[in-house]
């Protein structure tokens, strides 16, 4: 294997663990706080129970989060040493304010786990929703760092030298708003319907239903809304790209000629050779309307590009397809949950429901690392957007591909110990008798 594919794959392996992590321990508190506060409103024992059990999944998700995320920092600078060369001056300042929102976060997080009885209840509870809000602006900054990668903007290119650098600009970049909305909405949508979907199989299978139906609630409340709101960000998002990055929505599309009211293509399977996309539902004119309100609007083909700077097409279509196909699924449960919430509340009593919420818990995450397949693969053969390409920054030492499968090793060992504390944390829910917790 290559060095620069070895390196690749460990950054993609790498992003596709901690992202899941981290969204998880962005997203949870926010249920923990929720239920924390109806705990304290109605001193009814279940919330209390769900709330003590939530800031153990908390922790839990803090600490791999944090993990995985240094690791990533460290393969930064030893996978890609000629990027963070240039870029690590530009774009520091987002990484520094990270640092500085995790130590919030992790204070806070302290003061929430051991503040029990300790310390006045309404300040107890606010230090969880400052774990909340920290986390997500942890998120946000990274988020931000990664928008400068596909809108490089705060410096001056000259003869290959980076130079005037405004780090402020930099942080501000154009893609940072659209980026940070469309991830942070995201990281509520799946780790929502995963939550909710968890409980929700618990529902189904008759345990602790008491306990389970006021969880999965407070999680799919969160979700739902993310979901329904998910759409607007999509269209603000591929706004952005189309007018930023014509090659990548080219490729989103597969569109291989220059068109005058370009059609939306709805699936199909991709042939690069001949240069077509063979059994696709097609909209007419919804593309050029969609990227530039403009129902006649020209959109860029792919053959408008070097042929040395396309993305790798077929992936980034199929991505960007599973991206939009799940989150609108998950856009319709979400309504389904209103439309039972306020309309039809007998459907809570249908074993039918909770089955379909639990099936659809882990789609959300399935959706989000497709969205940042599109991201990232679809910004190749570019790390800085037209500034510096992904084989002029990987690292010269060889021997990636053993680093490869180390962390391999240790991520699917991560994930399995995860996975277990997560089943022992409802298998502790299920045994606690609800007029005793």
């Amino acid at each position: 294997m290559e060095n620069i594919d070895a390196a690749r794959l460990q950054m993609a392996f790498t992003l596709i663990f901690h992202i899941v992590f981290a969204c998880i321990g962005m997203v949870m508190p926010f249920f923990m706080v929720v239920s924390h506060k109806k705990w304290l409103n109605t001193r009814n024992p279940i919330y209390l129970t769900l709330t003590k059990s939530w800031q153990k999944g908390v922790a839990i998700f803090f600490v791999t989060g944090a993990v995985s995320g240094t690791a990533l920092s460290f393969e930064l600078g030893l996978l890609w040493p000629e990027f963070m060369k240039h870029a690590g001056p530009i774009i520091g300042m987002p990484f520094s304010l990270e640092g500085a929102a995790f130590f919030v976060e992790a204070v806070a997080l302290g003061f929430y786990l051991y503040g029990w009885k300790k310390i006045p209840e309404t300040f107890h509870w606010f230090t969880g929703i400052i774990v909340g809000i920290s986390g997500v602006m942890s998120g946000i900054l990274v988020v931000s760092a990664n928008g400068w990668m596909n809108a490089p903007s705060g410096f001056d290119y000259i003869n290959g030298e980076f130079l005037n650098i405004n780090p402020v600009k930099a942080l501000f970049n154009p893609a940072w708003f659209t980026q940070a909305l469309h991830m942070t909405l995201a990281a509520f949508t799946a780790t929502g319907f995963a939550v909710a979907g968890i409980h929700a199989y618990q529902v189904y299978k008759k345990r602790n239903v008491e306990l389970h139906k006021k969880a999965f609630k407070i999680a799919i409340t969160f979700a739902a809304i993310a979901a329904i709101l998910q759409p607007l960000s999509g269209d603000l998002s591929a706004k952005d790209i189309a007018e930023r990055q014509p090659v990548k929505l080219a490729a989103m599309e597969a569109h291989y000629e220059t068109k005058k009211g370009a059609p939306l293509y709805i699936g199909g399977i991709v042939n690069n050779e001949t240069q077509e996309v063979k059994y696709k539902l097609e909209i007419p004119n919804a593309l050029s309307f969609l990227a530039f309100g403009d129902f006649n609007a020209e959109v860029k083909g792919l053959n408008d590009f070097p042929k040395d700077e396309q993305p790798n097409v077929a992936m980034v279509h199929y991505a960007f397809q599973t991206m939009v196909g799940l989150g609108t699924l998950l856009m319709i449960a979400g309504m389904l949950f209103f439309v039972a919430k306020y309309k039809k509340k007998s459907w809570f009593n249908m074993p039918k429901f909770w089955l379909l919420f639990a099936l659809l818990a882990p789609l959300g995450f399935v959706a989000l690392e497709a969205g940042w397949i599109v991201t990232e693969v679809g910004r190749q053969p570019w790390i800085i957007h037209n500034i510096m390409k992904t084989k002029d920054a990987v690292t010269p030492m060889p021997g990636i591909v053993f680093s490869l499968y180390t962390y391999i090793a240790v991520y699917t060992i991560l994930t399995i110990a995860v996975t277990w504390l997560m089943a022992r944390q409802i298998k502790f829910l299920n045994s606690v008798k609800t007029n005793e917790a």
